[in-house]
């Protein structure tokens, strides 16, 4: 006889929100909406049961999403309503899902309360070559000094100063922008990158 299959639940907003404790959050993703076309996302504050976007297109109330968030993975859910600058949406989710989450909801608050936006169990290296190139946001391209790097993110002396948050990229290392340093800005990788390989992936090109 076949086991039958655990089935994703989808809670209301209002059990939901009983439910689960949203805890703030400041994490880069992707979106995609029924239509299939991605955007770039902000996740803002999360919960096991769902989280809350800044978004340039909302889509409609309901409307399916698929979301992959940064230090979580895919979620799969629904529009649960409008925001003013993005939407909420519900988390579909096995409890043994849920629970993961919860678990990575708690280390990333713990992360935030230590202050601890860069991971310093990492060591830093000054690169031999810290001559980088940075790619905003907004596509533009400029060159910048790697001031040193680690496995999970680098400090660079640049002149430019994109809001916290932001998405960027050092050479071929993609992050975003954690703090405002006097000379520059410090980034976070999107992934922790192998120590073999630091120095290529931000000053080569």
């Amino acid at each position: 006889m076949a086991l039958a299959l655990k089935k994703s639940v989808v809670l209301p907003l209002s059990e939901e929100r009983r439910r689960f404790q949203r805890v703030p959050v400041n994490l880069l993703g992707r979106y995609m909406l029924s239509d299939r076309r991605e955007y770039p996302c902000q996740v803002v504050n999360m919960s096991p049961g769902g989280m809350a976007l800044i978004a340039p297109v909302c889509g409609q109330v309901a409307e399916r999403v698929i979301a992959y968030v940064d230090h979580v993975g895919r979620l799969e859910g629904v529009i649960a309503r409008h925001l003013e600058n993005g939407f909420a949406m519900t988390i579909a989710a096995t409890s043994r899902k849920r629970d993961k989450l919860a678990a990575q909801l708690t280390w990333l608050a713990n992360r935030h309360i230590l202050g601890l936006p860069e991971d310093r169990r990492h060591g830093r290296i000054t690169p031999r070559n810290p001559a980088g190139r940075l790619i905003l946001a907004n596509g533009i391209n400029v060159a910048c000094r790697v001031i040193d790097v680690s496995q999970s993110g680098a400090a660079v002396a640049t002149d430019q100063r994109p809001e916290i948050g932001s998405p960027i990229t050092i050479g071929r290392t993609s992050g975003r922008v954690v703090r405002h340093l006097e000379d520059g800005i410090a980034i976070e990788f999107t992934r922790l990158q192998h120590p073999d390989f630091l120095e290529d992936g931000v000053t080569g090109l």
